[in-house]
């Protein structure tokens, strides 16, 4: 099988756990593997520290995101690239596992379109319409670059920075950069590791949904978890056989979620 496996900031805040480590050497023994890491909580750290706050909009649909203007794009992408992605990389390379790590601006591997506006919610509830900033819509992956690696047994570690028309870092949201390289690439199973069991409703986890009634649910899901369940979406949409989102700080959270012993499972149908 061919696995995307998507871990976010909060279960990579202290370096990649080794259970993560450990599955993803069992995970690569039997299958190929396209990793993608978040880090949307060192890049803030790191951004304060800099002296340059952090900024965060809701969009009418209650998407919560980064605003990113020029500066920030610039940290974005010195956290997201320089730091965490070549210290996951070496965390696997220690284990003996062949990785190579890569952001959308290697090789355009993804493409976006830079946002010229945003439509957000302000502090009193009403509609404001701010300038895009670097922030993109993906369109495109290039699943050549990807599948050259995976063919000589390399597990890609992506980094969330996409390429503009015009050649610019973007920043794209990492849970939707996952569901595009799933999607682009036709991949098996969409793994989304998380800090939570898997989406709750009413205090309990939900352990499956097919497309339809995902979608019924999107208004009754919190901002921390409606960007995964929307990139559960789309990932289906684009042919994704299947999507978990589960905990990845647990044992064997990967195998165990690809098992569907654990998490919540997304079917198109």
């Amino acid at each position: 099988m061919l696995i995307v496996a998507k871990a976010g900031g909060n279960v990579l805040k202290d370096g990649v756990p080794e259970p993560v480590i450990h599955d993803i050497e069992a995970t690569v023994s039997a299958h190929r593997l396209v990793f993608v890491h978040g880090g949307g909580v060192e890049v803030t750290d790191i951004a304060t520290q800099l002296g340059k706050p952090q900024k965060f909009v809701v969009s009418p649909q209650g998407f919560r995101s980064r605003y990113t203007d020029r500066e920030t794009v610039e940290i974005y992408t010195m956290v997201m690239v320089g730091k965490l992605n070549s210290q996951i990389v070496t965390a696997l390379e220690s284990h003996g596992i062949s990785a190579v790590g890569l952001s959308g601006l290697d090789g355009r591997l993804i493409q976006a379109t830079r946002k010229k506006r945003l439509i957000i919610m302000d502090e009193r509830g009403r509609r404001r319409v701010i300038d895009g900033g670097y922030t993109g819509t993906i369109n495109e992956v290039n699943t050549t670059l990807l599948n050259l690696l995976l063919e000589r047994g390399y597990v890609p570690v992506v980094a969330p920075v996409a390429t503009s028309e015009e050649f610019e870092p973007l920043n794209v949201d990492g849970d939707r950069s996952a569901a595009y390289v799933a999607g682009f690439l036709k991949a098996d199973k969409l793994v989304l590791l998380t800090d939570v069991e898997g989406l709750l409703i009413d205090g309990r986890v939900v352990s499956k949904l097919n497309a339809h009634e995902a979608r019924e649910l999107l208004p009754k899901i919190g901002p921390g978890m409606i960007t995964k369940i929307y990139a559960s979406l789309e990932a289906l949409d684009m042919g994704v056989s299947e999507v978990i989102i589960s905990s990845g700080l647990i044992e064997k959270p990967i195998s165990s979620a690809i098992e569907n012993k654990c998490g919540t499972v997304i079917r198109r149908e």
